[in-house]
């Protein structure tokens, strides 16, 4: 479980999250959504001890992040795992290679060790026999396949996505929703992901954190979301006139 407790971060003059307090529990997919300029990405890095902030508190199973030793640090991003936006694979690496990364970084492992996992990890994603392709090599799916078997060969507790659909057909969106839920619930992870996808929110949003100029305006579920009379939630979410008929079915099936 991750606590957050009235988290604000500002640059110079711009304040940019303003009192945020929430849980993301282990086994769940925790969506933090919200339009551009809503605060995600800060909050994501802050989450991820990229950024410094000014007030609050960030804890991860009772440890609080900022008081750790530098050593302690380290042995906590261990345990973290990164799904970027874009992939961001090595172009230079095999598929493998760049699977094997984070094991280089934090493991002592032996190059067959390494070798073995990353197959276990690329056949949990459905990649097997892609080892030596190189990313210029694969589809956009395959690569965001190849960055979620990165971010889970280390066994990690904490698992991070930013926008992990951007530039993704609907199918594949769906097919990387469904394996992240899959492994999320499979390995018992906390799963973070800022998205502004709403397919992925219906899916796979067992819990949702709804931004707003740098305050946590709602939280809930895929289910209460639905339900929620929240103006500036209804106005995001039902945008467009396909939700709006979706929500307007689930009432009436529901009432």
């Amino acid at each position: 479980m991750i606590e957050v407790t009235n988290l604000e971060k500002s640059f110079g003059d711009a304040h940019i999250l303003k009192g945020i307090s929430t849980t993301f529990e282990k086994g769940k997919t925790n969506l933090v959504i919200g339009q551009s300029g809503s605060g995600k990405t800060v909050f994501l890095k802050c989450l991820l001890g990229l950024f410094d902030y000014e007030k609050g508190k960030i804890a991860y199973e009772g440890q609080v992040f900022a008081e750790l030793s530098e050593a302690e640090k380290r042995n906590m991003r261990a345990k973290i795992g990164m799904v970027f936006q874009g992939s961001a694979l090595f172009d230079s690496m095999t598929i493998e290679e760049n699977v094997m990364f984070p094991l280089q970084m934090f493991t002592k492992q032996s190059k067959s060790e390494m070798q073995d996992r990353a197959n276990f990890v690329l056949n949990r994603v459905k990649l097997k026999d892609a080892n030596k392709k190189m990313p210029s090599e694969a589809s956009g799916g395959m690569q965001k396949r190849v960055a979620i078997a990165r971010a889970i060969v280390n066994n990690p507790k904490y698992l991070f996505c930013d926008e992990p659909n951007s530039g993704l057909d609907p199918k594949t969106a769906i097919v990387i929703d469904n394996l992240i839920k899959e492994i999320t619930e499979e390995y018992n992870i906390t799963t973070v992901i800022n998205t502004h996808d709403m397919n992925s929110v219906m899916e796979i949003g067992d819990k949702i954190v709804f931004l707003k100029d740098g305050l946590k305006a709602w939280e809930g579920s895929k289910d209460t979301i639905f339900r929620t009379d929240n103006e500036v939630v209804t106005d995001f979410v039902y945008s467009s006139n396909l939700f709006k008929k979706v929500r307007r079915m689930y009432i009436e099936d529901n009432s």
